[in-house]
């Protein structure tokens, strides 16, 4: 079975890594300090869209160095247990190198812990995992890389990882450095590409560079030589994924039909293409009257997608579709077309950035409520608010919360308006694992004997075991 590209081609040390010749530097700089002793700054957060580079420049500067690597990614189990049995312990201990030889620190010779999408760390399957994070970040002993796409999304849950990191962002390769890259690919595979069939995957790639490489294997199956014919299919796909080419037909070339059929091929759901078209009508239509027949239009649309809902009736996909493309397209009758760029749609933004709140909210209801023996919907509603109040104000009940409802770190950090490592947090774990002397019993209270109990009576009714058991 032939390798994969992307894993073939991969690059091998960081000088290869192409596109973000300042990351690299930077990375390479911090790694060197090492070779010092321990820096001010232990660990580095890789941040940037998939596909440019990040995890593969984490390999290579392993090899670079040549450093061990202990890389923990999201198919991996992350549990706050897990990652202090991995990562922790193998930031603290040396161990045998890949070909079984001894490595010791003291040699120079280190291993690289790597968290990679660390920004995905908030199920449930991970919880508890962000406290263990922290911990590593400061009192690791070898050097740690975290990996993420969003670096917001981690560093508003911690402010560890804002203060006691560096952060490298990386950007995506221009497309003139990735068509380069896949010049020396195909060469080295004995495939005749045409520079500008290279050119246009490199810009159907939106600055992935794995995907361009899929992309030149998959175009190379079985042929010897690439063309600017042989990409028919590739720009197919890559329409299909584009919502950008819809808005522009609508907006800018005043198309109907044309943004019609860009709709069908686009990989988007009608609920989903009516968000970005609400979103930039506004920016697009100026004047009063377009902007009322286009929301009028929109409107429309929007009550056959709620037919859908209500009936199942997914014909009426097909309604809404000519509305919210050639009805909005059609309703412009003055003004010119702007040019600003199309707005990515707001809600899907806000509900991607709390999608995490959202669920530590659920989790902390839900174990609320099983406390208190009431709904979900009640706790949120009714409880939620005046236990904050009671948990800010008494320390007792914060380490109850602890103790008996079960919260987590990151529930009471939600709970508390608080980030995890927050001293009001810590200090809520801190006197919920300190062990608990036993309750003295009162002098005067009278100890009850076997004998002295009264005797259970016999309703002829089975004991009721649990709530459940009737």
């Amino acid at each position: 079975m032939t390798e994969d590209w992307t894993e073939k081609y991969r690059p091998k040390k960081l000088s290869d890594v192409i596109g973000n010749p300042g990351a690299v530097r930077e990375l390479s700089e911090w790694a060197e300090s090492w070779a010092k002793g321990i820096p001010k700054k232990r660990a580095v957060v890789l941040i940037g869209s998939p596909g440019i580079g990040k995890t593969s420049s984490a390999a290579a500067l392993a090899k670079d160095m040549e450093w061990d690597i202990v890389e923990m990614n999201a198919s991996d189990q992350r549990t706050e247990s897990a990652i202090r049995g991995v990562a922790l312990r193998g930031s603290y201990f040396n161990s045998l190198g890949t070909e079984e030889e001894y490595k010791g620190s003291k040699e120079g010779r280190k291993k690289l812990i790597v968290l990679d999408e660390a920004d995905n760390l908030f199920g449930n399957a991970d919880r508890g995992a962000l406290p263990a994070i922290n911990d590593l970040i400061k009192t690791t002993k070898q050097p740690v890389i975290l990996i993420v796409n969003d670096f917001y999304a981690l560093s508003k849950k911690s402010s560890t990882v804002k203060t006691d990191t560096i952060q490298i962002t990386f950007r995506k390769p221009v497309a003139r450095s990735i068509a380069g890259a896949l010049k020396r690919i195909a060469a080295s595979e004995g495939v005749a590409a045409d520079e500008a069939a290279l050119m246009k995957i490199a810009e159907n790639s939106n600055g992935d560079m794995r995907a361009a490489v899929r992309d030149l294997e998959a175009l190379s199956q079985g042929k010897t030589g690439i063309d600017i014919s042989s990409l028919e299919s590739l720009q197919e796909r890559i329409v299909r994924k584009d919502m950008y080419a819809v808005l522009e037909r609508m907006f800018r070339k005043g198309d109907p039909i044309g943004a019609r059929y860009a709709l069908s091929d686009a990989d988007v759901d009608p609920e989903t293409a009516i968000l970005w078209i609400d979103e930039n009508l506004p920016y697009e239509y100026r004047e009063p009257g377009d902007l009322v027949r286009g929301y009028e239009k929109l409107s429309r649309a929007d009550i056959f997608l709620g037919w859908v809902s209500r009936r199942q009736y997914y014909g009426m996909w097909s309604y809404a579709g000519d509305m919210m493309t050639s009805g909005v397209s059609v309703a412009r009758m003055s003004g010119k077309p702007s040019y600003d760029r199309f707005r990515f749609p707001m809600y899907l933004s806000k509900m991607s950035r709390t999608r995490s709140m959202r669920s530590l909210k659920s989790s902390l209801c839900y174990k609320v409520a099983c406390y208190l023996h009431t709904s979900t919907k009640r706790v949120g509603q009714d409880i939620l608010g005046p236990l904050r109040e009671m948990a800010l104000n008494d320390p007792g009940i914060r380490v109850m919360l602890v103790e008996k409802v079960g919260l987590e770190p990151e529930e009471l950090g939600f709970l508390l308006d608080s980030k995890i490592d927050s001293k009001i947090v810590k200090e809520a774990f801190q006197r919920a694992s300190e062990p608990k002397a036993p309750a003295a019993q009162a002098c005067s209270e009278k100890i009850e004997t076997p004998a002295e109990r009264p005797a259970p009576v016999n309703t002829g009714k089975k004991p009721q075991s649990n709530l459940f058991d009737f």
